[in-house]
């Protein structure tokens, strides 16, 4: 996979400079020219390295390091600070700040490359021991550990920037009869299937998540409640109509949901606690409804 890179410098020659002495590494490698456009682009894009000038006009890059190092979805990308300064105290405040590294302008070319590489390198083997650790073992997709952070870092979004989420929840019906029934080995392929669909049926930005036993947690990204109740009624009706073969007969599986989105609660009100609430209230709506089915949570302060 092609790691990405993004030199914030208000240099345009140091750009160049970088686009030629970087070519042989193969990143992809992306532009800002200052401070504001930086943080944009770090947080549009999610690079795998920063390269970021301290001399910068407006906001020093200092600034910019300690905005990305406060922001938990950004906190975790490197740093390596692009200075003309050999002065001890400016690395030292560099490096408090949350950098990996310095590299000094005039660059050589191989310590250049040297310390970028050391730095991706650090980074990739970060992302496959925290993917590891942020999957579900049974079915394969994120876990609740995941769901945790991954939702968290999207109300936040919500709150401070009006970036729409919604949430689906689903639990599957009559699972522990299952399982009595004809063993745990089934409830597990059940429960593999089930990841599998919801895996094949959101888009990269999504995350489905297992979030405990038999209930499942999908995050959609900017999608209204409308979109997220189609979504549901999408995966209900692949569910059920999945065949599992238990004792040499088919054995119907269903599942009930229950789906909100952020802008029923303003970003005034948003948060994590109240999103899962309604959610999960939409689910026991359709349990007691009859089960296999999907229900919108109806907005805050209005009885279902």
């Amino acid at each position: 996979m092609v790691q990405t890179l993004l030199v914030i410098d208000d240099s345009m020659d140091i750009h160049r400079l970088l686009d030629v002495r970087l070519r042989p590494e193969e990143l992809v490698i992306y532009h800002a020219m200052s401070a504001d456009e930086g943080l944009q682009k770090v947080r549009e894009l999610k690079p795998d390295l920063v390269l970021l000038d301290v001399e910068l006009p407006v906001r020093s890059g200092f600034e910019v390091c300690q905005t990305l190092k406060l922001d938990p979805a950004l906190a975790d990308i490197p740093v390596i600070f692009l200075t003309a300064s050999t002065d001890i105290h400016t690395k030292v405040q560099g490096l408090e700040l949350g950098a990996v590294d310095y590299v000094i302008k005039p660059f050589d070319p191989a310590e250049l490359r040297a310390r970028v590489r050391a730095a991706l390198r650090t980074k990739r083997y970060h992302d496959l021991l925290s993917a590891r650790a942020n999957v579900d073992g049974l079915t394969g997709i994120w876990n609740r550990s995941y769901f945790n952070q991954r939702f968290g870092e999207e109300i936040a979004a919500a709150q401070r920037y009006g970036r729409l989420v919604s949430l689906v929840m689903l639990d599957l019906d009559h699972f522990k009869t299952h399982n009595d029934t004809f063993g745990h080995p089934f409830g597990d392929r059940i429960l593999q299937v089930v990841g599998d669909i919801l895996h094949s049926a959101v888009r990269t930005t999504d995350a489905p998540c297992r979030f405990g036993g038999e209930e499942f947690a999908l995050v959609l990204t900017e999608t209204p409640a409308e979109g997220a109740l189609i979504i549901a009624e999408r995966i209900r009706q692949k569910i059920a109509a999945t065949i599992f073969r238990a004792k040499d007969a088919n054995i119907p599986v269903t599942a009930s949901f229950g789906v909100t989105c952020s802008e029923a609660f303003g970003i005034e009100s948003v948060s994590v606690a109240r999103m899962i609430q309604a959610a999960d209230g939409a689910l026991y709506r359709a349990k007691n409804e009859g089960r296999n089915r999907a229900c919108l949570a109806a907005p805050p302060g209005v009885a279902p």
